[in-house]
Protein backbone atom coordinates (compact mmCIF):
# COMPACT_ATOMS: atom_id res chain seq x y z
CA UNK A 1 0.00 0.00 0.00
CA UNK A 2 1.44 3.43 -1.13
CA UNK A 3 1.14 6.42 1.05
CA UNK A 4 2.29 10.39 1.07
CA UNK A 5 5.31 10.81 3.24
CA UNK A 6 7.14 14.44 2.74
CA UNK A 7 7.31 17.12 0.23
CA UNK A 8 10.73 18.61 -0.30
CA UNK A 9 12.18 22.21 -0.68
CA UNK A 10 15.51 23.74 -1.26
CA UNK A 11 16.72 26.32 1.41
CA UNK A 12 19.01 29.06 1.47
CA UNK A 13 18.69 30.52 4.82
CA UNK A 14 17.85 27.41 7.45
CA UNK A 15 17.59 29.90 10.67
CA UNK A 16 14.69 31.86 8.26
CA UNK A 17 12.81 28.79 7.38
CA UNK A 18 12.91 27.63 10.86
CA UNK A 19 11.68 30.65 12.41
CA UNK A 20 8.79 30.76 9.44
CA UNK A 21 7.51 26.71 9.61
CA UNK A 22 7.39 26.92 13.22
CA UNK A 23 5.69 30.52 12.95
CA UNK A 24 2.94 28.22 10.92
CA UNK A 25 2.30 26.25 13.58
CA UNK A 26 5.12 23.13 12.35
CA UNK A 27 7.47 21.51 14.75
CA UNK A 28 10.89 20.51 14.10
CA UNK A 29 11.39 16.69 13.94
CA UNK A 30 14.95 16.18 12.99
CA UNK A 31 17.85 16.75 10.81
CA UNK A 32 19.56 14.29 8.30
CA UNK A 33 23.17 15.58 6.95
CA UNK A 34 24.03 13.73 4.05
CA UNK A 35 27.35 13.06 3.61
CA UNK A 36 28.56 11.94 -0.20
CA UNK A 37 32.86 10.90 -0.54
CA UNK A 38 33.48 12.40 3.28
CA UNK A 39 32.00 16.10 2.81
CA UNK A 40 28.66 17.50 3.94
CA UNK A 41 26.83 17.71 1.01
CA UNK A 42 23.35 19.28 2.54
CA UNK A 43 21.36 18.60 4.97
CA UNK A 44 17.52 17.73 5.44
CA UNK A 45 15.23 19.04 7.88
CA UNK A 46 12.04 17.74 8.78
CA UNK A 47 9.31 19.84 9.94
CA UNK A 48 5.54 18.61 10.18
CA UNK A 49 2.27 19.46 11.98
CA UNK A 50 1.60 17.70 15.65
CA UNK A 51 -0.54 14.54 15.25
CA UNK A 52 0.26 14.08 11.59
CA UNK A 53 2.96 11.97 10.03
CA UNK A 54 3.36 13.57 6.67
CA UNK A 55 6.40 16.14 7.00
CA UNK A 56 7.77 19.12 5.11
CA UNK A 57 11.26 18.33 4.12
CA UNK A 58 13.86 21.45 3.87
CA UNK A 59 17.10 21.13 2.01
CA UNK A 60 20.17 23.24 2.44
CA UNK A 61 23.06 22.79 0.16
CA UNK A 62 26.22 23.26 1.48
CA UNK A 63 27.57 24.58 -1.76
CA UNK A 64 26.28 27.84 -2.02
CA UNK A 65 24.25 27.51 -4.93
CA UNK A 66 20.97 29.39 -5.29
CA UNK A 67 17.83 28.24 -6.83
CA UNK A 68 14.90 29.61 -8.83
CA UNK A 69 11.23 28.40 -8.13
CA UNK A 70 10.44 28.65 -12.22
CA UNK A 71 6.72 28.86 -13.12
CA UNK A 72 5.47 25.51 -12.49
CA UNK A 73 5.51 25.59 -8.26
CA UNK A 74 2.12 26.77 -7.42
CA UNK A 75 1.41 26.48 -3.46
CA UNK A 76 1.66 24.21 -0.61
CA UNK A 77 -1.82 24.42 1.13
CA UNK A 78 -2.26 24.38 5.05
CA UNK A 79 -5.63 24.54 6.99
CA UNK A 80 -5.98 27.22 10.06
CA UNK A 81 -8.63 26.66 12.42
CA UNK A 82 -9.28 30.87 12.46
CA UNK A 83 -7.41 32.56 9.57
CA UNK A 84 -7.63 35.77 11.60
CA UNK A 85 -5.93 34.62 14.18
CA UNK A 86 -2.95 32.65 12.66
CA UNK A 87 -2.90 36.16 10.46
CA UNK A 88 -2.36 37.57 13.59
CA UNK A 89 -0.08 35.85 14.95
CA UNK A 90 2.37 35.97 11.61
CA UNK A 91 1.91 39.23 11.64
CA UNK A 92 3.90 39.55 14.94
CA UNK A 93 6.84 37.22 13.71
CA UNK A 94 6.40 39.74 11.14
CA UNK A 95 5.04 37.45 7.95
CA UNK A 96 2.37 39.56 6.32
CA UNK A 97 -0.36 38.20 3.81
CA UNK A 98 -0.38 39.20 0.09
CA UNK A 99 -3.20 40.42 0.32
CA UNK A 100 -6.21 40.14 2.65
CA UNK A 101 -8.41 37.19 3.13
CA UNK A 102 -10.72 36.20 0.24
CA UNK A 103 -12.71 33.69 -1.34
CA UNK A 104 -11.71 32.27 -4.81
CA UNK A 105 -15.78 31.71 -5.11
CA UNK A 106 -19.23 32.61 -3.11
CA UNK A 107 -19.79 30.43 0.02
CA UNK A 108 -16.32 28.94 -0.29
CA UNK A 109 -13.18 29.03 2.05
CA UNK A 110 -11.23 32.15 3.42
CA UNK A 111 -7.72 32.32 1.80
CA UNK A 112 -4.47 34.21 2.15
CA UNK A 113 -1.03 33.45 0.67
CA UNK A 114 2.21 33.89 2.62
CA UNK A 115 5.69 33.52 1.16
CA UNK A 116 8.65 31.60 3.14
CA UNK A 117 12.16 33.02 3.35
CA UNK A 118 12.89 31.78 -0.37
CA UNK A 119 9.74 33.09 -1.64
CA UNK A 120 7.94 29.57 -1.65
CA UNK A 121 3.83 30.60 -1.74
CA UNK A 122 2.00 29.21 1.54
CA UNK A 123 -1.85 29.04 1.33
CA UNK A 124 -3.78 29.24 4.54
CA UNK A 125 -7.42 27.64 3.89
CA UNK A 126 -9.64 28.23 7.20
CA UNK A 127 -10.80 25.38 8.30
CA UNK A 128 -14.82 26.42 9.03
CA UNK A 129 -14.90 24.81 5.38
CA UNK A 130 -13.86 21.92 3.48
CA UNK A 131 -9.90 22.64 3.08
CA UNK A 132 -10.16 21.38 -0.27
CA UNK A 133 -12.43 24.27 -1.34
CA UNK A 134 -9.62 26.56 -1.72
CA UNK A 135 -7.61 27.53 -4.78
Amino acid sequence: MARYLHTMLRITDVEASRAFYEALGMEFRRDLPIVRNGELEATNYFFGFPGQDEELELTFNHDGRSYELGTAYGHIAIGADDLDATLARLAAEGIEPERPPYQVREGGAFIAFVRDPDSYRIELIELGSDPRRGS
